[in-house]
């Protein structure tokens, strides 16, 4: 049993949190920290179904593996989804040991027990959160009450986050929309004045022969996957655009050119060094070309976006999988 104390306390903090003007990433963010509060245990998740309802997407994690890839899992598959599809939560004393536990071998941490409660709005299951222990039957019946307590704070602003990001977001890869792009930098160039703010414009090379080999089903899960690798390599402020087709936009508040460069270059060897998940046993090499961008404190928001456009046909005529810096505005 967790201390009550402790429990009303953390949960007090974190309607109090919810209660703010978060984003969907902010609102998802605290509620799984405030898991680790909560149960102690080494890693917490909430996954949330998408657009289609056929697969649960990694919305926020807190706890060990943040250095790895999220995972996403299908309708029905594993734990999380056995709890999705059917509404109930799942405790397991002996995870390994349960039939509907799905093992990764690229995951980094040992799960000996697990805890998953269903995230319901209006009867409508939409996610699931889940924590874990490296030690068997660290769960208890009570934290089961307690998992219920935590969803039922959190739902109303996720929810509220979701259907406000929903309006704005492409639906293929969870990515902010390309409509959403312009107005968002430009109040990101409003807020920079002191603290900088750079571009990232990257262009999957040669993703035509992905959809003419494989179909564009296979093509648009490596799509979602590219863009979960770069929420996954990118700072947690910076903001994911999908511009169109396999272009992307990475917008970085408050960075410096150092920085940009640094993160490009840790999404293309990310990219380089693992195949993404097409579906059906497919996996596919995929490379990236990256122009950078930073803002001169002066031109505008298109102007940015069309020096980091510039630099990654640079790259692109370079020899593609490769970052190129766009000279300062003017130059």
């Amino acid at each position: 049993m967790r201390e009550p104390e402790v429990a009303l306390r953390t949960l007090l903090e974190l309607t109090s949190v919810l209660a703010g003007d978060l984003s969907l990433d902010e609102a998802l963010a605290a509620a799984t920290d405030a898991a680790l509060q909560l149960f102690g245990g080494q890693h917490a998740s909430i996954r949330i179904l998408d657009e289609s309802g056929h697969e649960l997407l990694c919305g926020a994690r807190s706890g060990a593996g943040l250095e790895e890839r999220p995972l996403t899992f299908r309708q029905g598959q594993g734990v999380v989804g056995w709890v999705v599809d059917t509404g109930e939560p799942a405790r397991l004393d002996d995870a390994q040991a349960d039939e509907r536990f799905v093992s990764f071998e690229e995951q980094s941490y040992t799960i000996g027990s697990l805890l998953v409660v269903p995230l319901t709005n209006l009867g409508r299951v939409i996610g699931a959160l889940s924590v874990t222990s490296e030690t068997r039957g660290y769960f208890s019946e009570d934290d089961l009450v307690l998992g219920h307590l935590l969803a039922n704070c959190t739902i109303g602003a996720i929810e509220r986050a979701r259907l406000q990001r929903l309006a704005l977001t492409d639906a293929q890869t969870m990515s902010w929309s390309h409509a959403y792009l312009k107005p968002r930098l430009e109040e990101e160039l409003r807020a920079g004045k002191e603290t900088g703010v750079a571009v990232l414009l990257m262009d999957l090379d040669h993703f035509k022969n992905v959809n003419d080999t494989w179909g564009h089903a296979v093509g648009d899960r490596v799509l979602r996957a590219f863009a979960d690798v770069v929420r996954q390599t990118i700072r947690r402020k910076d903001l994911l655009f999908r511009r169109g087709g396999e272009e992307f936009v990475v917008v970085m508040p408050g960075c410096t050119l150092d920085d940009a460069e640094r993160v490009a270059e840790r999404v293309r060897t990310t990219l380089a060094s693992e195949p993404l998940d097409g579906g059906e046993g497919i996996h596919v090499d995929q490379r990236v070309s990256i122009g950078v961008a930073l803002w001169d404190g002066a031109e505008s928001a298109s102007a940015l976006e069309a020096r980091a456009d510039a630099a990654m046909y640079d790259a692109k005529r370079g020899g593609r999988n490769q970052i190129s810096t766009a000279p300062p505005a003017g130059l």
